[in-house]
C-alpha cells in the first residue's frame, strides 16, 4: 500500500514545486497538498505540528520528514525509498 503524504504549501512556492516533483519522480501520484496561504487555521495546524512557519512541510503517513532540502537530504541518504516503498505491517 502506498504511503499517505500530507505537504503543507503554498501555491507558488518553488521550494514545494521542487518537493512535488521529487516525490512523484519517486512514483508518488496522490499528495494530499494543504494550501495554508487561505486558511490561517490550516497555517497555525501545520505550526503547530511542526515548530516551523515556512512551507512546505511534509508527512509520510504520520512521520514528519520537514522541507523540501530535508526530504532531498533523506534522498541522498538513501533513506526516502525505505519510506515510500514499506509495506504495511
Amino acid at each position: 500500500m502506498a504511503p499517505h503524504i500530507r505537504m503543507y504549501a503554498t501555491p507558488y512556492c518553488p521550494y514545494c514545486v521542487r518537493a512535488e516533483a521529487l516525490l512523484t519522480s519517486k512514483g508518488i501520484t496522490n499528495i494530499e497538498k494543504i494550501l495554508i496561504d487561505r486558511d490561517t487555521a490550516r497555517r497555525e495546524e501545520m505550526m503547530s505540528l511542526t515548530g516551523r512557519r515556512t512551507v512546505p512541510q511534509i508527512f509520510i503517513d504520520d512521520l514528519h520528514v520537514g522541507g523540501c532540502d530535508d526530504l532531498y537530504a533523506l534522498d541522498q541518504a538513501g533513506k526516502l525509498d525505505p519510506l515510500l516503498n514499506a509495506e504495511a505491517a
